[in-house]
């Protein structure tokens, strides 16, 4: 298991090398002046974006700015994001926990509740309990996520005024910019807690609630459907009717035989959805103007921010491919006939 964590590892930067070649082939499309009148105030400026791209080599052969760009990033230097107007690594650290904490909210209970429930529909298929959950899997896979987010708003902020959009309110704002407030983790909510700091918990709890029921909702619903499916197909095999047959309780049937081997294609798909969402949601971002990295990573996608894009395009590959790992391993804890190497 070492050896292949190990072997993991070192392919990682095979991966960033081949993700940042082919951004720069694709910003190749951008011609250095579109590049350029990013950086400038004032269109009227035309001897500024000539300055720019004489500075910065815009006209170079891309494998000349492809090296230029690696040997910043190798100290340090991921260049300056003018969408987010600081330094990309700093708007990587502003933006980031933003998401993971609503990545955390939200995964634990598509996690709990998809396995939980996915498991007894398949267990008590075509029951009560079996329709209702199919429903809520085919309206969550089919509902757009944008407009059950609208819906949320229209309802619990328009209508009854009781979860705002954002992260936080004017007050909470003040308050975690201030000297006093301590910084201790960089989710919003913990560090709250750690500070002593109840109310503006509150609030910012308020805030996560809509894009976390959208999240929890539209992700759900793939994973019931394949919690039950590979339940089902599990529940339906020889060894299944073997233990019946010598007695064993339903209870332990499923739950130490049956679950343990419908879990690896669940193990998958929970990777996925975690990545996806630790990724940045951007609609969900979007919706509920939640400064998460995704929504900035989109922003600067449209704004021509080169710096902004290859950053936020960097954390998202390296994500992909840790989860990739931890599924793996997670593998060969569920089922232990299964060897990597």
């Amino acid at each position: 298991m070492a050896k292949f964590i190990l072997k993991r590892l070192a392919f990682l930067p095979v991966v960033m090398l081949c993700v940042t070649m082919l951004l720069f082939a694709i910003l190749q499309l951008l011609t250095p002046e579109m590049r350029a009148s990013l950086y400038v105030k004032d269109p009227r400026q035309l001897a500024a974006v000539d300055q720019i791209i004489e500075k910065y080599g815009l006209r170079d052969p891309v494998y000349k700015q492809w090296g230029r760009w690696l040997s910043q990033v190798a100290h340090g230097d991921l260049g300056y994001s003018e969408t987010a107007k600081m330094p990309v690594a700093d708007a990587i650290r502003a933006f980031f926990p933003a998401t993971l904490e609503l990545t955390v909210l939200s995964f634990i209970p598509i996690l709990l509740l998809g396995v939980f429930f996915g498991t007894l529909s398949a267990v008590y298929k075509d029951k009560w309990l079996d329709q209702t959950t199919r429903f809520v899997a085919i309206t969550g896979y089919s509902l757009p996520s944008f407009v059950l987010g609208l819906l949320l708003l229209m309802v619990f902020y328009g209508k009854l005024q009781l979860f705002p959009p954002g992260r936080y309110s004017l007050d909470t704002d003040l308050l975690v910019h201030g000297e006093s407030f301590r910084h201790v983790t960089g989710l919003l909510s913990l560090d709250c807690l750690l500070n002593g700091e109840f109310k503006a918990w509150l609030d910012v709890a308020k805030h996560l609630v809509l894009p976390a029921a959208t999240l929890v909702y539209i992700d759900l619903a793939l994973l019931l459907r394949i919690t039950r499916s590979s339940m089902l197909e599990e529940l339906g095999k020889d060894y299944i009717r073997t233990a019946k047959a010598k007695g064993l309780p339903g209870a332990v049937i499923v739950r130490k035989h049956a679950l343990k081997n419908a879990l690896i294609p669940v193990v998958t798909l929970s990777s996925l959805i975690f990545i996806t969402l630790l990724g940045g949601v951007v609609i969900t971002e979007t919706v509920f103007d939640y400064p998460g990295i995704g929504r900035w990573g989109v922003v600067a996608a449209q704004q021509l921010d080169i710096a902004g894009v290859l950053g936020s395009t960097m954390l998202a590959a390296m994500l992909f491919v840790a989860a990739n790992l931890v599924s793996d391993i997670l593998y060969a804890v569920v089922d232990p006939r299964i060897r990597v190497g």
